[in-house]
């Protein structure tokens, strides 16, 4: 039997296969090159989901460690910097 309007009970949705294609990018591009596409895609679905939530928690700390620190920069360059109160006198003699 066919289906006009997309596939039968086996198979995936679009919407699914875009996330499992994302999701196995997302593990290959952010593995950097400790895996491969074939040994992501192979992988059992609970070892993919547990492998990209790492990868996915990791750079979410990292962003959250820059952000503090790009704030920390800016408080700091904003902080007033205290100076001597000294007044040059530009009025010296000079020998002639």
């Amino acid at each position: 039997m066919i289906f006009p309007l997309g596939s039968g009970f086996f198979g995936l949705n679009s919407e699914h296969r875009n996330s499992v294609f994302s999701q196995i990018h997302e593990i290959v591009f952010h593995g950097q090159g400790g895996y491969t596409y074939n040994d992501v895609y192979d992988m059992p679905i609970w070892l993919r989901r547990f492998t990209f939530n790492k990868i996915k928690d990791f750079y979410d700390k990292k962003s959250e460690a820059e952000e503090k620190a790009m704030k920390k920069a800016k408080g700091m360059q904003q902080a007033k910097i205290h100076r001597p109160d000294i007044k040059p006198d530009y009025t010296a003699k000079t020998s002639k």
